[in-house]
C-alpha cells in the first residue's frame, strides 16, 4: 500500500489497495456533508447512463462491469489513508462520525447492470447503483471511468469487427497510444470482449488467459540490416527463430522485398506464413503482394480505424487481417453520467436545460422480431411487469455487497456481443449517419416524471 504523507511516488500507480481514494474531491466532501447532516445511511439510487451518443454512433456496447464490481466488493477505507485525508486539513471541520463510517464502512448495496457486450442507446443505464447514501455517491468516479472507457473501446472493436467481417483476423496493438498503462489493459480487455481475435500487449494477455500476438517492427529490419548486411538477412534471421510470425515488408521497398521472398517460397527455401504492410496505399499494394504471395495471410496496419477498413474493403483490397491501435483505444469520449434517481422511496430528477434526467429506479424492456431482430426498447419503472415479447436488459449482480452471479468469460461476452450487434437494424450498424434504436417512455415513467416535475418546482 502507498505510504501517504509527505512521501513522493514517482511511479503514481495505484494499488488495488487504495482505489478508494482513486475519486474526486467533492465525493469525500459531499459524504462527509451528508454524514453530518445525518443521512449518511438514508437508501439512494443512481444510475449510470449516456445522455447523448458520440457523433456518428448508432449505438453502445456495454463494457466495464467485471472490473466495477471488483472495485465495489474490496472497496474499503484503511487507518492510513483516513489519516492521509485528515492530514489535508480540508476535512477540519467535518464530524467525527465522517471518520467512523470510512473506517468502518464497506459496500454494502445491490447493483444492477446490462450484461457486457449487450448493446445500449442514449438514456438507458448501463448500471444502477442501491446503496446507503455515502456508499453510493463516493464510488462514482471509479464506476464512470471504467465503464466510460471499456464502452468506447468495446463499441470501436465491435464496429471494427462488424465492418471487417466475420473471416477477417482482427489484432488490437493500442498498448503504447492508450492513455495508461491500466487504460491500455482495459483496452485490451475489451476489444477482446466486443469481437478482436488477440492482442499485442503481453501483460494483458496473460492476466486474461489469452495468447498475446504481435509481428515485428521497422527497428529490428534496420538493426539487421546495416549490421549483416541486408533486409534479407533480417528476415531470415527473424524466421529462424519465430517461423510462424509474419515479417514487415515495407521498411524499405515493400514490392521489391515481397518479390524476393517470393523466389525463397516458390523455392522451397522457406515457408512463409504471413506479412505485414504498415504504411503506403495499402489496397494497392495488398493486391500486388498477393499476386507475388498468394498463400501467404496479409496484415494491415497503420492508423486503421472502422472507416478506414470499410474503404479497404470498398478497394477490394487483398487483406487478411487488421492491426488496429490508437484509433481504436483514443477518440470522442463516451460521456457517461451518473445521476441520483432516488432517495429514501422518493423519486428525484434533474431538470437543468439540455441535462434532464428521468426520475425513479427504471429498467429496460427490449422486444425481438421473430428473427432476433432488435424491434424497440422500452424505458420503465423498475417495478413495471414485462410486457408479452420484451425482455428485461439490467439484471442484479451484487446483493447487500455480495455477487451473486458468477464471472464470466470473455467468450461468453464476445458471443454476446455478436449477437447483440447481429439484432441491430441496418440503419443502427451503419457508419455513416446511423439511427439509434427506437426508444419509448412507459406510461408509468411518464407520470412520474410530470408528478416529480411539479413536486420539485
Amino acid at each position: 500500500m502507498t505510504d501517504f504523507p509527505g512521501i513522493a511516488n514517482e511511479e503514481l500507480t495505484p494499488c488495488v489497495e487504495d482505489y478508494s481514494l482513486l475519486t474526486d474531491l467533492y465525493q469525500l466532501t459531499m459524504a462527509a456533508c451528508y454524514t453530518g447532516e445525518g443521512l449518511e445511511e438514508r437508501r439512494a439510487s443512481f444510475e449510470l447512463f449516456v445522455r447523448k451518443l458520440p457523433e456518428g454512433f448508432g449505438y453502445l456496447i456495454a463494457m466495464g462491469l467485471a472490473q466495477a464490481l471488483a472495485y465495489l466488493e474490496k472497496f474499503r477505507f484503511s487507518s492510513s489513508q483516513i489519516e492521509a485525508l485528515q492530514a489535508t486539513g480540508i476535512f477540519a471541520g467535518v464530524s467525527d462520525r465522517f471518520w467512523s463510517v470510512l473506517e468502518s464502512g464497506r459496500f454494502t448495496g445491490d447493483v444492477w447492470a446490462v450484461p457486457e457486450g449487450t448493446a445500449v442507446f442514449a438514456n438507458e443505464p448501463l448500471l444502477r447503483v442501491e446503496a446507503p447514501l455515502w456508499q453510493a455517491q463516493l464510488v462514482e468516479t471509479y464506476l464512470l471511468n471504467t465503464l466510460n472507457y471499456q464502452t468506447l473501446i468495446a463499441t470501436r472493436a465491435a464496429r471494427i469487427r462488424d465492418v471487417a467481417g466475420q473471416e477477417a483476423q482482427l489484432l488490437e496493438f493500442g498498448t503504447r497510444r492508450a492513455f495508461s498503462p491500466q487504460a491500455s489493459i482495459w483496452a485490451a480487455r475489451a476489444a477482446l470482449a466486443a469481437g478482436f481475435d488477440a492482442t499485442s500487449n503481453v501483460l494483458a494477455a496473460l492476466q486474461l488467459g489469452e495468447k498475446p500476438s504481435g509481428t515485428m517492427a521497422h527497428a529490428l529490419v534496420m538493426a539487421i540490416s546495416a549490421t549483416e548486411g541486408s533486409e534479407d538477412e533480417a528476415f531470415e534471421a527473424f524466421h529462424r527463430y519465430f517461423p510462424g510470425s509474419p515479417l514487415l515488408i515495407d521498411t524499405y521497398d515493400p514490392l521489391d522485398a515481397a518479390k524476393r521472398l517470393a523466389a525463397k517460397v516458390n523455392s522451397g527455401k522457406m515457408k512463409l506464413k504471413g506479412i505485414r504492410l504498415d504504411s503506403g496505399d495499402l489496397a494497392a499494394l495488398s493486391k500486388q503482394v498477393r499476386s507475388l504471395l498468394p498463400d501467404v495471410s496479409i496484415i494491415a496496419s497503420g492508423d486503421l480505424d472502422e472507416q478506414e477498413i470499410q474503404r479497404l474493403k470498398a478497394a477490394k483490397a487483398e487483406i487478411d487481417a487488421y492491426g488496429v491501435g490508437t484509433r481504436l483505444v483514443t477518440g470522442e469520449p463516451i460521456n457517461g453520467v451518473y445521476k441520483l434517481v432516488e432517495i429514501d422511496g422518493i423519486p428525484v430528477m434533474k431538470q437543468s436545460q439540455g441535462k434532464m434526467t428521468y426520475p425513479g429506479r427504471k429498467q429496460i424492456f427490449r422486444s425481438f422480431a421473430g428473427n432476433k431482430q432488435l424491434v424497440a426498447d422500452r424505458l420503465g419503472l423498475a417495478e413495471e411487469e414485462t410486457l408479452a415479447g420484451e425482455k428485461p436488459l439490467l439484471q442484479l449482480y451484487l446483493q447487500a455487497g455480495k455477487r451473486i452471479q458468477p464471472p464470466e468469460s470473455l467468450a461468453t461476452i464476445r458471443q454476446r456481443t455478436a449477437a447483440s450487434i447481429a439484432s441491430l437494424p441496418a440503419e443502427t450498424r451503419r457508419l455513416q449517419n446511423p439511427n439509434s434504436a427506437t426508444i419509448t417512455i412507459s406510461h408509468r415513467l411518464q407520470e412520474l416524471i410530470e408528478k416529480t416535475q411539479k413536486n420539485q418546482c
